[in-house]
């Protein structure tokens, strides 16, 4: 079996109003690619929260956004090629004044290069799920945020069928609480260097 392809997926929220809302993004004139949040490899070198916030530049333009910690690891092959992937989803934050909505058009040499994003800020739980399950790991945020398939929020055993975790009958705090002590702290003055503060 070959080695999987070491990512990084980024749930960036902005805290406005009453509910935390997530950036997402589709593609323009793309419509199959789904919604999605800021994703894509890890390089080398480059630890998980520089790559999350480097993907959510690269993609979104958002150069403000903060990390905060990482959430879960999820082993699941590529939708299309099957080929086995290792993704680590990570909790960032924007600043409340970022905009509502902008489009980005993507520069560079990855394989992202000249395509445009339109993004955009939606309320949580979701209304819907994101392309390739993407939004699995949002009741490792808050109980409250997670999405079923139907658009109804399930608590934080996320999909519905799967099985709750531990976690899922604690409070959001206790949630917090436990999630830092199974995940490695982010380091803040490293995380501000690359947020353009």
């Amino acid at each position: 079996m070959s080695q999987p392809r070491i990512r990084v997926a980024a749930y960036v929220l902005r805290h406005r109003a009453a509910r935390p809302e997530l950036l997402v993004f589709d593609h323009v004139g793309l419509p199959e690619a789904g919604t999605q949040v800021p994703a894509g490899g890890v390089r080398p070198g480059e630890s998980f929260e520089e790559a999350a916030l480097r993907e959510v530049a690269e993609e979104t333009g958002l150069r403000t956004a903060t990390a905060v910690r990482e959430l879960a690891v999820e082993d699941k092959p590529h939708p299309e090629t099957g080929q086995p992937r290792r993704t680590t989803f990570l909790l960032l934050r924007a600043p409340a004044d970022t905009p509502d909505a902008w489009r980005h058009h993507v520069t560079g040499t990855d394989t992202d290069a000249g395509l445009t994003f339109a993004c955009r800020f939606l309320p949580l739980p979701l209304a819907r799920p994101l392309a390739d399950d993407q939004d699995a790991w949002l009741g490792r945020v808050d109980p409250r945020l997670a999405t079923a398939p139907g658009g109804r929020a399930v608590g934080a055993g996320g999909r519905s069928g799967v099985r709750a975790r531990p976690w899922a009958r604690q409070s959001a705090v206790q949630c917090f609480c436990a999630s830092l002590r199974t995940v490695r702290p982010v380091n803040s003055s490293r995380m501000a260097m690359f947020s353009g503060a």
